[in-house]
């Protein structure tokens, strides 16, 4: 069965909110950047998922090391 995981980061940087996707699937890294414009609420970003995701554009995939997290059962 495929992975794929996904972050996005939202970071401010003057004047404009920005959010970038990053996406790993098979090993291979790919990034989107967008601009939110005015500091998002949590609910917006959570809609702008919802809606947007398929229809974002990212960049050609890279090769990279895909490292397992590995979590302590006691802590679960």
């Amino acid at each position: 069965m495929d992975e794929v995981n996904c972050n996005l980061t939202v970071f401010f940087e003057e004047p404009f909110w920005i959010g970038v996707f990053e996406r790993i699937s098979d090993g291979r890294l790919s990034v989107c950047k967008v601009t939110l414009g005015a500091e998002p609420k949590d609910y917006e970003v959570y809609d702008f998922i919802l809606k947007n995701y398929y229809k974002l554009k990212f960049s050609p995939a890279v090769d990279t090391e895909v490292r397992k997290v590995m979590h302590n059962p006691k802590r679960l």
